[in-house]
């Protein structure tokens, strides 16, 4: 049922992007919204329900929230926090820095991903890290002399890898590995944790490699 919400979005998005009009357009884009495609997806699962009475329907519904809550919490925190950062006037420090001598080439991507990283580790989430940087990175591209298709997706690139270092107790994804796994803490920080750290270093040499080769 899960999936039936993602398609939901999916047709939304290219909808939008096609800019679809008329009613077609605007019912379909309705639908794609993510909260209304969520509410269908989880409408969708009370048929899943063996019987449909009280007595099963509250053990359903008690024992989702016992295990989507931490993770509600810790998403909304991670948010807040990440609005707080934002408008710390961090922006414009970053903005004034004098990287062209030190950070050239593909040493510039390290900067990208160290930022992101720092927000990801921070707050946990991935989604404000990745616009929070974007946000703070882009005012420098020019001033850096980068431009062109290829130099900017290695720079999102750079971005997306310090977006996934590193997964820990404030993201509300370890909480999701953690209690849908029935991996004790510990455990969640020897496998997530690491996997995560892993998947981002490996990403930034491969993205600096490919700055080398490409550009």
């Amino acid at each position: 049922m899960g999936v039936s919400a993602i398609i939901l979005i999916g047709i939304g998005s290219v909808v939008s992007f096609l800019k679809i009009e008329g009613n077609i357009g605007s019912f379909l884009s309705f639908l794609g919204q993510p909260v209304i495609a969520l509410m269908a997806g989880v409408i969708a699962a009370l048929t899943l329900l063996p019987k449909f009475n009280e007595e099963t329907l509250t053990k359903w519904v008690a024992e989702a929230l016992l295990d989507a809550a931490p993770i509600l919490l810790i998403t909304g925190a991670g948010g807040a926090f990440g609005t707080v950062i934002k408008n710390t006037g961090i922006a414009e420090m970053i903005q004034g820095w004098n990287l062209a001598d030190t950070f050239s080439g593909a040493l510039f991507l390290l900067i990208p991903f160290i930022i992101a990283a720092d927000l990801k580790s921070a707050q946990g989430s991935s989604t404000a890290a990745l616009v929070i940087t974007s946000s703070l990175i882009a005012p420098l591209l020019p001033t850096m002399g980068i431009e062109g298709a290829v130099p900017l997706a290695l720079v999102v690139m750079a971005v997306g890898a310090g977006a996934m270092t590193v997964s820990h107790v404030n993201d509300s994804f370890f909480w999701v590995v953690t209690e849908f796994s029935g991996l004790k803490v510990k455990d969640t920080y020897k496998a997530q944790t690491m996997a995560t750290l892993l998947q981002g270093l490996v990403t930034i040499i491969v993205t600096m490699i490919l700055w080398v080769i490409l550009v």
